[in-house]
């Protein structure tokens, strides 16, 4: 999937998810559909469908933005130095897509990974567990 086109990827996508999942934008803090999510349940790519994140490792970071402690599988993701706007973060990528999910940061709950995956809710589809 990463080698899919431009073209495809704006037929796919909202106008809102293209410009985080494939240009790296960033939603508005707490505004985001999933930031408040509770249900148990699978956060996958919004762009792909990969499984990315358990609603058990999902945890009220206060940050504006969907957060948590580790992905449900750490190959499913890409952890790629981003020194945009002036700073040094690590971005979070969907290994099987390529799509730009948001950073981590090493703020996380200190008795589990002590990571905060920060994500888009944008890039994110729920499925809640049946």
């Amino acid at each position: 999937m990463k080698n899919k086109s431009d073209s495809f990827w704006k037929k796919k996508l909202t106008t809102e998810q293209y410009h985080v999942l494939r240009e790296n934008g960033t939603e508005p803090a707490f505004s985001g559909a999933l930031y408040n999510n509770h249900q148990t349940g699978m956060y996958c790519c919004a762009a792909c469908g990969q499984e990315l994140f358990s609603s058990d490792t999902k945890f009220d970071s206060g940050s504006g933005w969907p957060s948590f402690d580790s992905p449900v599988n750490r190959e499913n993701v890409i952890l790629k130095d981003d020194s945009s706007l002036g700073m040094h973060r690590i971005e979070v990528i969907c290994k099987n897509c390529g799509s730009h999910l948001g950073h981590v940061f090493d703020d996380g709950p200190k008795k589990t990974t002590g990571k905060r995956y920060c994500i888009n809710s944008l890039a994110l589809e729920f499925k809640a567990k049946a």
